[in-house]
């Protein structure tokens, strides 16, 4: 059974028939003068939501963000469409939903109105309005930049050094003779042997440097741009001109 509690947890809820069928959503609930009961509910439905229809609430039930009702899609459909005057409802519109849904009228219904609770109306001397606006949720994903590689290559290069060497040279050294230490007049000859050096190239390999890639982490501010849209609210009175806030 539903009650005043519910009555803030009925707005834009799913409205589910007796066969588990959606009708619509709930735009506007209309309350029983005097005690404020949850009489009607006005649905959005048709094609694009563009229709108005009035169910009755008083004996549905609230679970998991939607109110189930014991009427069928079909009975919400045909149901009279009312041209209420300001929040309330005339005698003659209420028989006429209840005629349409079968249900008996209260006795106590001749002379009341039922009267409307909706977004942006109270039930007393305070009225409110739920405003709503998206943010933005900002975060990060790592995507892959590019490839670096080392890659080895041989290539020869010319270099010249410089070596001393060393070779021998003959000089012709006089000294006075003392005695006879060969033939007099005889063919004779000395001779030495001469040395010099030569420069020798041979190769050795050795390690000479090692070379490695390592990655460091950068952080930088980006800009990130994005449209979020927000509500606003207006007040409008109904005793001064449109166009007027």
């Amino acid at each position: 059974m539903i009650d005043q509690t519910h009555v803030q947890a009925l707005y834009d809820c799913d409205v589910i028939d007796n066969r588990g069928e959606k009708i619509g959503s709930v735009k506007r609930v209309w309350l029983e003068d005097g005690t404020g009961k949850p009489m009607w509910a006005e649905v959005h439905t048709g094609l694009f939501g563009m229709k108005e229809s009035f169910v009755p609430i008083q004996q549905g039930q609230v679970a998991g963000g939607a109110i189930t009702v014991p009427v069928t899609k079909e009975q919400v459909k045909e149901a009279p469409s009312l041209h209420t005057s300001g929040d309330h409802m005339s005698d003659q519109e209420q028989e006429a939903l209840y005629r349409h849904y079968g249900m008996r009228i209260p006795q106590a219904k001749t002379g009341e109105h039922d009267r409307l609770a909706g977004r942006g109306r109270g039930t007393g001397d305070a009225a409110e309005v739920t405003l709503s606006e998206e943010k933005l949720d900002v975060g990060t994903r790592s995507v892959e930049t590019g490839r670096v590689r080392l890659v080895k290559h041989t290539v020869t290069e010319q270099r010249n050094v410089t070596v001393p060497v060393t070779h021998e040279e003959v000089r012709v050294v006089r000294e006075p003779a003392e005695g006879s230490t060969g033939k007099a007049f005889a063919d004779e000859q000395a001779e030495i042997t001469l040395h010099r050096e030569e420069p020798v190239v041979q190769k050795r390999t050795e390690a000479v440097e090692r070379v490695r890639l390592e990655k460091d982490a950068v952080t930088e501010q980006k800009d990130i741009k994005g449209e979020v849209r927000k509500e606003r609210v207006e007040v409008e009175r109904d005793d001064e001109p449109r166009g007027r806030r």
